[in-house]
């Protein structure tokens, strides 16, 4: 189990900005300005906002994969460097596909140098918490899109991060297989606790997941507003959708975000759309 001795995670953001330049060209992208966020130990945070806000410059931030031009970030009080204790989830699952599934989950813990009976039985108890004992010796190839993201969050899992940081890791599986995921993150979230900083373009499936919804405003990526969802917990016990909560705070979120996307005629979604 995890060491509950441990000083509690919490991520802190001052003033942090972020530039990229794109290849080929002089021209400078400013992916985030001024941000200043707080995530309380335990907490459960989604990020919204439109397509090209920053969100997953934010993550990599969190995470130490990209360093701020400007401003401060510290998680659990000191610089964020990846590691054992920030576990990532992506879109794209990023198995190795001609490894087994028991040797994706294991795959950070050899990184780490982890025991072989600690590695064994690590790989054997997230497996069993995401449903997959019996696909232990599986491929990625075999695997249906849910059932490879079940491994990969299993493999976040592994190294017991007191982090977790989730990028669209839902958006490519089917609406009904993503149901089915959102409840189990919620199941095992529910069970084991820690940071989640979880990035999506549904707004549903923010308010339905997080203690607080923090929304983002477009390139140079800030923040707008943040939200206390005002559901309780545990949501899988009765349908989160139906209640007045929920829709308020979706209508009001989906209205802020549509009014950013279709008053920049410079947006993302203009440019898919020609």
């Amino acid at each position: 189990m995890r060491d509950t001795s441990a000083p509690p995670a919490a991520i802190e953001l001052r003033g942090v900005s972020k530039t990229f330049r794109r290849k080929g060209t002089a021209s400078p992208v400013a992916a985030l300005s001024g941000v200043d966020l707080d995530i309380a130990p335990d907490q459960f945070v989604s990020l919204v906002g439109p397509s090209g806000c920053g969100k997953t410059t934010l993550l990599r931030l969190m995470n130490g994969l990209v360093l701020p031009d400007a401003g401060t970030v510290r998680v659990n009080g000191g610089v964020p460097r990846p590691g054992p204790d920030t576990g990532f989830v992506f879109q794209s699952f990023r198995l190795i596909p001609w490894a087994t599934v028991a040797a994706n989950v294991a795959f950070p813990l050899d990184v780490c140098g982890a025991a072989p009976a600690l590695r064994d039985e690590r790989v054997a108890r997230y497996l069993e918490l995401v449903g997959l004992t019996r696909f232990a010796d599986a491929y990625p190839a075999e695997l249906s899109g849910g059932m490879k993201q079940r491994v990969a969050l299993a493999r976040a899992l592994a190294s017991e991060p007191r982090i977790l940081l989730m990028d669209e890791p839902f958006a490519s599986i089917d609406a009904q297989t993503r149901e089915l995921m959102q409840d189990e993150l919620l199941r095992i979230w529910e069970r084991r606790r820690g940071v989640v900083v979880f990035v999506t373009h549904s707004v549903d499936e923010a308010v339905m997941l997080a203690d607080r919804v923090v929304l983002m405003g477009p390139r140079p990526g800030r923040i707008l507003a943040t939200y206390d969802v005002p559901l309780p917990r545990p949501r899988r016990d009765y349908d989160v959708r139906a209640r007045p909560e929920f829709t308020e705070l979706r209508t009001e979120l989906w209205a802020r975000i549509r009014e950013m996307v279709v008053s920049d005629p410079g947006s993302d979604f203009f440019r898919r759309s020609m």
